[in-house]
């Protein structure tokens, strides 16, 4: 009987041990999940973020027409990535040798349940289409932003996730030394996101062309009127990029619930906000230093490379390492952002300089100044540890094969992407007409302005805004005073004409 009653009670103990492996397992599911979802929504506000900057950047005539094209980013890109990005990027058994090129499964996510997986790739797809639309603001035709922000979501971007973040990905299922794989190191996107969208945004805005007076035939300095209309704005949207940009790195961890995660996605976080810092305060000494100004706008922009160039390496680098890479992306930023200038090509947010400049550096210090680089090696090599000259060479052939990735990104996007523009441009999609230009294309596009001048009228108005006659210009200078700003402006348009 006592037998019988311990064997009972040992079963039912061992049943109750397995559904406690069960709900644990279960709880970290459900907090991994959480940890990639709400992540996921910090990072989907960034287009708030874009939203703000581009709009604020850009003349006033021409707000609507960036805020829609920030609008149908997110709306483009999901439908996109739902139908064919995420398979190329994530699908795949590693069965064949193409699936070390493109993934071929999981399209329209059949036979899929990895939602929040999915959706955190979705929002990176967003950020990388998101970029361009800066750098061809203002006189890029809609049907234009729609191709590109397309093909950007459903190909070059999936592509390059497979080739850097699937398992078979060929860039860390290629080269081996010593016997091991050199993997690449891009935990958050320097390279597959940032990298990329800035490498488009050049050749985009060499295609499409500067903006008109943006680069006068006299001397080439740029035309002061093309300065965007609000600062405030985009230095919201510079704040609100900053603030999501900890969520971009510290989410890419993909999960929390491992032991010491926790403190790798706090690192991740660390290192981004000192990065970024130490980026802007470098960018905004050195333009004191030459124009004797404390400028906002583009110490944001400088403070944003220096986020974009730690992606690569905010998981495996200690936040001294932020003093090598923060500086480095401020001046790299400054470097490229006069180069632009001085190739004539018109950008008018930056997205070369700050995506492709610090995205690039990016890759690069992560495989310096990160642990197991080439700082750490020669360091190791100099305190006398075993083997330091086989790690000496392992940290400079990764460094390498760093730097063949990140060229790899480069010449897949612009291969892709330039035939796109070029037949755009060769059927007269590509860019609109000087008329709409330059006279703005919220209302020749949208029928839609961002800052309807009859909103400032008066209710004490004599003018009668929006129900004026022909001899509006004779009701004299004497009545000026109870004009609201729109009927003055009416009447000295009208002078002019009678004139």
């Amino acid at each position: 009987m006592t037998e019988n009653t311990s064997a009972i009670t040992l079963a039912e103990l061992q049943q109750k041990y397995t559904q406690l492996e069960q709900s644990i397992d279960t709880i970290h599911e459900n907090t991994d999940a959480f940890f990639l979802c709400s992540n996921a929504v910090i990072i989907f506000f960034m287009q708030c973020g874009f939203a703000f900057l581009e709009a604020g950047a850009v003349r006033s005539k021409n707000t609507t027409n960036i805020l829609v094209k920030n609008l149908l980013d997110s709306c483009i890109v999901i439908v996109a990535f739902w139908a064919t990005g995420y398979a190329f990027a994530y699908g795949g058994e590693g069965r064949t040798p193409w699936d070390h090129l493109i993934g071929n499964t999981h399209f329209f996510l059949i036979n899929f349940n990895n939602y929040p997986h999915f959706f955190f790739q979705f929002v990176f797809a967003a950020t990388a289409a998101t970029i361009v639309s800066g750098a061809v603001a203002e006189r890029c035709e809609f049907i234009t932003y729609i191709v590109y922000c397309s093909s950007i979501s459903a190909l070059v971007y999936p592509v390059l996730a497979h080739w850097g973040w699937s398992t078979y990905g060929w860039f860390n299922t290629t080269l081996q030394f010593g016997g091991k794989y050199i993997t690449y190191q891009d935990f958050a996107g320097s390279g597959l996101i940032h990298l990329c969208g800035g490498s488009i945004s050049f050749i985009a805005a060499k295609i499409v062309g500067p903006r008109i007076g943006r680069f006068p035939k006299d001397d080439g300095h740029p035309h002061p009127e093309l300065q965007g209309h609000s600062l405030p704005f985009a230095a919201l949207g510079g704040f609100i990029l900053m603030f999501g940009f900890l969520a971009f790195n510290g989410g890419s961890a993909g999960e929390i619930s491992a032991p010491g995660t926790g403190n790798m996605v706090a690192l991740a976080m660390t290192n981004t906000i000192l990065c970024g810092a130490l980026a802007a305060l470098t960018y905004l000494l050195i333009h004191y230093a030459a124009n004797g100004k404390w400028t906002c706008l583009l110490t944001i922009n400088a403070a944003l490379t220096g986020m974009v160039a730690v992606c690569a390496g905010c998981n495996i680098m200690m936040p001294w390492a932020c003093v090598f890479t923060g500086p480095g992306a401020g001046i790299i930023y400054l470097w490229l952002s006069k180069l632009v200038v001085k190739l004539k090509i018109d950008d008018p947010l930056d997205a070369f300089a700050v995506h492709a400049g610090g995205g690039a550096w990016g890759l690069i210090a992560a495989r310096i100044i990160g642990k197991g680089g080439v700082a750490y090696a020669i360091v190791g090599a100099i305190d006398g540890s075993e083997n330091s000259g086989h790690a000496i060479a392992a940290a400079f052939v990764a460094l390498g094969w760093q730097c063949v990735c990140a060229i790899a990104i480069v010449l897949w996007s612009i291969s892709v992407m330039i035939p796109v523009f070029w037949v755009l441009k060769k059927l007269g999609k590509l860019r609109v007409s000087p008329e709409v230009e330059i006279k703005g294309l919220d209302i020749f596009k949208h029928g839609e302005a961002a800052y309807p001048i009859h909103a400032y009228a008066r209710q004490d108005c004599i003018g009668g805004f929006g129900q004026y006659t022909a001899h509006a210009s004779e009701w004299g200078h004497a009545n000026q005073r109870f004009f609201c700003t729109g009927c003055m402006q009416l009447c000295a348009q009208l002078q002019r004409k009678k004139d």
